[in-house]
């Protein structure tokens, strides 16, 4: 039986203890080796410090060893007995939101680190915001460097009250708090004794146990067509299957189903999988289908139920975190559009509003976009695209845009 995986990903205001809680994490969970743990021993000791600096297992960059500091997203993989872990370990700084967005759209609970000395400050907020805004399912407010308040519970439970009043204006489904100390390792994977009044989970005991089968949309029915197999050899003679990774809903063997965009409908004769054929797929599964009836299929289209089929138009209602460092973003402009496996060409027709991510104010008179900011937009393709809301379906209502002059991904949207 396969191991369940759980992606998460942590988020802070800069010095918060973000990289320090992953090494933790990966030292107390035995999920380094002697040899990593002996390269960050010797560095620890040319900078300086007392003790093992367990921040340096994610901390890749020189600039950010030099700095101490996390610019780029960095990726970590781990795992227990119970469970298999992603980490994306993503900035805290303000001009690296968009690298937050980047390491938060896949995944599962996000890690809100806040540092027990200074309570909730801004990028906590905005931080929560862009979780939300991704509707991130679940949400772990850590709040760390608790060893340097002594370990109150009054510090702890004022810090909880003022995040819950703020959250309360946020459309967050599952929010659990947890009080810990990174560099000590209390309440991170083994119970604290100097905080004997938690009584909640420690950190790793949530992880792996938070449900996350349900995280997917397992009602609708989606299946973007990534690929055509035809193998032409003696033995798969007449093989013709259309390989893609589930999207959402539960496909079987003998559904009735319907292609987009041309309508044709027919019946699915099997699903094969890299292990053979399956009875069934669901989301997040990559398998190859075979249809009763030969009808033109091809990359870009969309297998779905015949009575339950997302929205087909040229025109989407996005929310866009805007990427792009060197120009804002053009009213008018014209922008290559990537949506499950399609690609178009899109103009930008209206900017409704900037999201003020502090304080969720709309802000109407400011039409120019630049790099890390979130707004409201209208855009029109140049061809029909198959997409439900984010909220509904986040892999069906999540696009990028690109420049077609440098190719670089100018913007993450959501579908409204």
């Amino acid at each position: 039986m396969s191991t369940e995986l759980l992606r998460f990903t942590t988020a802070g205001s800069v010095d918060d203890g973000k990289s320090t809680l992953i090494g933790r994490l990966l030292f107390d969970s035995k999920s380094i080796f002697q040899d990593q743990y002996e390269a960050i021993e010797q560095a620890s000791a040319r900078r300086g410090e007392e003790g093992v600096n367990l921040a340096l297992l994610t901390d890749g960059l020189r600039a950010e060893r030099e700095q101490g500091i996390t610019i780029d997203v960095a990726y970590r993989y781990f795992s227990t007995p119970k469970r298999k872990f992603i980490i994306a370990d993503t900035p805290g700084h303000i001009q690296y939101t968009r690298n937050m967005v980047t390491g938060a759209s896949t995944a599962n609970v996000a890690l809100i680190l806040i540092d027990a000395r200074h309570g909730v400050v801004e990028q906590t907020r905005r931080h929560a915001i862009i979780a939300s805004i991704l509707q991130i399912p679940h949400l772990v407010v850590c709040i760390n460097k608790m060893d340097l308040v002594d370990y109150q519970q009054d510090v702890y439970e004022a810090i909880r009250d003022e995040f819950e009043h703020f959250a309360g204006r946020l459309d967050i489904n599952d929010m659990q708090f947890v009080p810990i100390s990174a560099l000590k390792g209390d309440n991170v994977v083994d119970r604290s004794v100097k905080m004997h009044w938690y009584e909640g989970p420690t950190l790793m005991y949530y992880l792996e146990n938070v449900h996350i089968a349900s995280d997917y949309n397992l009602i609708d029915c989606r299946f973007p067509v990534q690929q055509v197999i035809r193998p032409n050899t003696d033995e798969y003679h007449d093989y013709r299957g259309y390989a893609g990774r589930v999207g959402g809903g539960v496909f079987r063997k003998g559904d009735d189903i319907a292609v987009l965009p041309s309508g044709f409908t027919s019946r699915i004769a099997r699903i094969d999988s890299f292990d053979g054929e399956v009875d069934e797929a669901f989301p997040p599964m990559s398998v190859t289908m075979l249809l009763e009836d030969d009808i033109d299929v091809s990359r870009g289209d969309m297998i779905v139920r015949v009575n339950n089929q997302p929205e087909v138009s040229q025109d989407l209602d996005l929310m866009i975190c805007w990427f792009d460092q060197s120009k804002p973003l053009q009213l008018r402009g014209k922008y290559l559009i990537r949506h499950t496996t399609q690609e178009a060409r899109c103009v930008v027709k209206e900017i409704r509003y900037r999201l003020n991510i502090n304080t969720l104010h709309r802000d109407m008179e400011q039409p120019q976009i630049q790099m890390n900011d979130i707004a409201r937009i209208a855009i029109r393709s140049t061809k029909p695209l198959f997409s439900d809301p984010y909220r509904q379906n986040r892999i069906t209502g999540s696009v990028i845009l690109v420049d077609e002059g440098t190719n670089n991904t100018v913007a993450a949207g959501m579908v409204i």
